[in-house]
């Protein structure tokens, strides 16, 4: 909004535009290397216990040799955007003026490729900062359908993902995922319902209600992330690629019978299986 560039002086611009000039002038402060090392040790902490708050996740730490006050803590978990499970473990906040849609997996048998679909976004830790991934998965195969990895949180790498698989994959009857305000947005879900999608979201604290992707998402960093420094979004992306094509083509599953996702997928979708 403000051009530093143009004649009229920016103290003008700002009176016009009713804006803070300490704003304006404000040049964000980096994240330094120890911060970063501390978030990196607090998201493997909250992945193995995830109902710890700041208090639990301190007392670790200094079980650790890390040193830091549970203030200090409490800040990071915020800019990382998980909390206890008792709140709500997920990256993604709720919006008070979007719509929240009823859970409809309760007592539901999901059998079929294409029956279910859900999606989540966690945070991903680099060598410097952080970026977001948010993932589309067939919830019977476990198969990853899409995904994007974003250093923002604005919604639109979501519908990115949303768009791709549905070009690829048709569209599923129902639709969950949390209650977070990327996903409850009139963007998202008008997608959604445009495409004659049941939209489906978990419960307010009640993080297991999609359990697959939070699983996903412990596998994703244990066996990728936490084994590599990415240097950047754009290496992330990279190494993500191949981590996920290995992971629905030649991974077997010991929930899906020792199957890949992809074996499970191609052979539950209701048109090749009525086609046998």
């Amino acid at each position: 909004m403000i051009d530093k560039e143009h004649p009229l002086p920016i103290t003008r611009q700002c009176t016009i535009l009713n804006l803070s000039r300490s704003g304006i002038y404000y040049t964000p402060v980096p994240i330094s290397d120890g911060d970063r090392e501390l978030m990196r040790i607090i998201d493997e902490i909250h992945l193995e216990e995830p109902y710890l708050g700041s208090g639990g996740i301190k007392s670790i730490l200094k079980r650790r040799a890390y040193t830091a006050g549970r203030i200090h803590v409490r800040a990071l978990m915020r800019k990382m955007g998980i909390e206890a499970v008792y709140k709500k473990p997920r990256l993604s906040k709720p919006h008070p003026g979007h719509k929240v849609y009823p859970y409809l997996l309760r007592g539901l048998d999901i059998l079929e490729a294409n029956q279910v679909w859900c999606s989540d976004i966690t945070y991903l830790p680099m060598a410097k900062g952080f970026c977001c991934l948010v993932a589309i998965m067939d919830w019977a195969s476990r198969k990853v359908l899409s995904w994007r990895a974003s250093n923002t949180l604005d919604v639109s790498f979501c519908m990115e993902a949303l768009e791709e698989a549905l070009m690829k994959y048709g569209r599923p009857d129902i639709f969950n995922t949390d209650q977070g305000s990327q996903f409850t947005s009139d963007a998202f879900t008008d997608i959604l319902l445009h495409n004659n999608i049941r939209i489906s979201m978990d419960g307010r604290n009640r993080w297991r209600d999609n359990i697959f992707i939070e699983r996903l998402w412990e596998t994703v960093k244990y066996e990728e992330v936490y084994l590599k420094a990415y240097e950047s979004i754009t290496h992330a992306r990279k190494e993500l690629e191949k981590y996920f094509d290995r992971y629905n083509t030649r991974r077997p599953h010991q929930g899906l019978n020792h199957r890949t996702p992809d074996e499970v997928y191609f052979c539950t979708l209701p048109k090749i299986r009525d086609a046998v």
